[in-house]
């Protein structure tokens, strides 16, 4: 028998999918205390907890026959996913269980801002008949542009269709059959999207492709009189430009439920609800009772995967049965996600290909080490956890072709992680090894031979191999006061194009990242975190 503790609420439906099965005895305790669950924890199988319970290195260690834990939600920062992984413990949670409670937030605050329901109903508790005053637009025969077609941005497709909307998407992880089936037009460039559209709505996760994504450009490509709606991430819409495109009458009608600071500083929800047609809520997506069940059914259904030995979808950790072999292939595996890293953010967005080698007296190791540079990847275009369990799954999901290769020849290396990616028409290439005590180095950047290490913030940039252009380039890191920890060159001849990388130990501003773009000899630069 599997002893599982429920130790936070979640809705009875989980906890009776629990009880449904015959080997499993539930023990639901939605309030102990931590102290009395460090006495009793070593006697369970499983542990589902919500973000009450602190699931630390000193329970992991009294949890003798700990085997699972389950997190009724996305976000695991209550437990000690390292100390998990070391104990073998798998760790699984509940994405997507929003969906539709999420999708349905955003229906109501685009019929919200295009039929002014807020402003009708306020005007009524205030005693007034302003019938003249809410002259409202149709959804009907509007053009909708979504940004990501997920599970969510797929919802909303549906739904707008049904009102008779066109609905264009925007989403370059997306395979193009999803979106013909969906009766959606997926562009490949965002800009060709804002030209068109009536109203936007967004929902993709923060990262550094996302954040900022609609910005001063993009407003001013947007038709005048547009609708903005955001109930994903803050920060993907810059709000300054937000309120300025309000002020200018550019933008017809906002609703946000999220913000690049939450709770909203006071100054910021003054400053945009002094504009006649806004809809603001406090991140409410998931907050309805469906929701919430599903939360408690997805996690019941994990658990009893894990439990029984079959392949959970929603694995937020990557607990091996040989220990030993996690430390040994821990600094390839390093490497590998470091690649992958390097890779998302120095090739065009939208990486539809990645090929992958794994050479030398590590190849019989490929399979974790190719999930270590798919977990790079994803990890910059997704907001839940990846690793090497569910990597694969997670690039399968996203339309992401993969392909790989291992050989034990490597000549020029002992071991060698070699890895090229395609976006949009162009192809990147990083290959990799890790030399003695450990240390990990990034032998080739396309066609170049450099030595770098992989850590910390990268400034990468072409240029004309000609005099001079290394010291424009300091002069201006300079000025900025962003100090240069190291630098190394790599070119394929004298006097055609060399690779400059360098070492910083402060980011550079987007400011200052321009100016060094309008250095006449510098064809393409690129900062890179590690």
């Amino acid at each position: 028998m599997y002893k599982v503790l429920i130790t936070d609420p979640i809705a009875q439906k989980g906890i009776d999918l629990l009880k449904a099965e015959p080997d499993i005895d539930v023990y639901n305790e939605p309030e102990i205390p931590f102290e009395e669950l460090l006495e009793i924890v070593e006697d369970f199988d499983c542990i589902i907890t919500r973000s009450r319970t602190p699931v630390t290195k000193e329970l992991l260690e009294r949890a003798k026959k700990l085997k699972v834990i389950g997190r009724a939600g996305v976000g695991v920062d209550n437990v000690d996913i390292e100390e998990a992984t070391k104990r073998g413990i798998l760790v699984v949670n509940t994405p997507g269980a929003n969906t539709i409670g999420a999708t349905e937030l955003t229906m109501m605050h685009m019929l919200t801002i295009l039929r002014n329901g807020h402003k009708a109903h306020q005007s009524m508790l205030e005693h007034r008949w302003d019938r003249k005053r809410f002259m409202g637009t149709e959804l009907y025969g509007k053009t909708l542009g979504i940004i990501g077609l997920g599970n969510i941005g797929s919802q909303v497709a549906i739904r707008a269709k049904a009102f008779g909307m066109k609905v264009m998407a925007y989403d370059p992880y997306i395979p193009r059959e999803k979106a013909e089936r969906l009766g959606v037009k997926l562009v490949d460039n965002l800009h060709e999207m804002l030209k068109e559209i009536d109203i936007l709505t967004i929902h993709a996760p923060l990262t550094h492709e996302t954040k900022n994504m609609i910005a001063e450009k993009e407003f001013e490509i947007m038709k005048d009189g547009v609708y903005i709606v955001n109930c994903a991430r803050g920060g993907i819409v810059n709000e300054e430009e937000l309120i300025k495109n309000l002020e200018s009458g550019k933008v017809r009608g906002v609703a946000l439920d999220v913000y690049s600071k939450e709770p909203p500083d006071p100054e910021f929800i003054d400053r945009i609800s002094k504009f006649e047609n806004v809809s603001l809520s406090p991140h409410i997506g998931a907050n309805t009772y469906e929701s919430q069940e599903n939360v408690a059914v997805i996690v019941a259904q994990q658990v009893i995967k894990a439990l029984k030995g079959k392949s959970p979808e929603y694995v937020v950790n990557a607990p091996f049965p040989d220990l030993s072999v996690l430390t040994l292939i821990k600094p390839h595996l390093d490497l590998a996600e470091k690649i992958g890293r390097f890779l998302v953010q120095w090739s065009e967005e939208g990486i539809r290909e990645v090929h992958i080698e794994v050479r030398g007296d590590i190849a019989d190791q490929f399979h974790p080490i190719s999930a270590g540079v798919l977990k790079g990847i994803l990890e910059e275009i997704v907001d839940f956890p990846v690793n090497i369990i569910n990597a694969s799954y997670v690039a399968r999901d996203r339309g992401i072709k993969v392909e790989e290769l291992s050989s034990e020849d490597a000549p020029d290396f002992k071991h060698f992680i070699k890895v090229m990616v395609k976006a949009n028409g162009s192809q990147k290439t990083v290959a990799g090894t890790v030399l003695e005590g450990s240390l990990l180095r990034i032998v080739q950047i396309d066609n170049y031979r450099v030595d770098v290490e992989p850590e910390g913030i990268l400034l990468v940039f072409e240029n004309k191999d000609v005099p001079g252009v290394i010291g424009k380039i300091g002069s201006i890191l300079g000025e900025a006061n962003v100090n240069i920890a190291g630098f190394r060159l790599g070119r394929e001849k004298k006097g055609g194009v060399a690779l400059g990388i360098l070492n910083l130990d402060d980011p550079v501003p987007e400011e200052v990242l321009k100016k060094l773009l309008s250095i006449p000899e510098v064809l393409s630069a690129k900062q890179i975190t590690l």
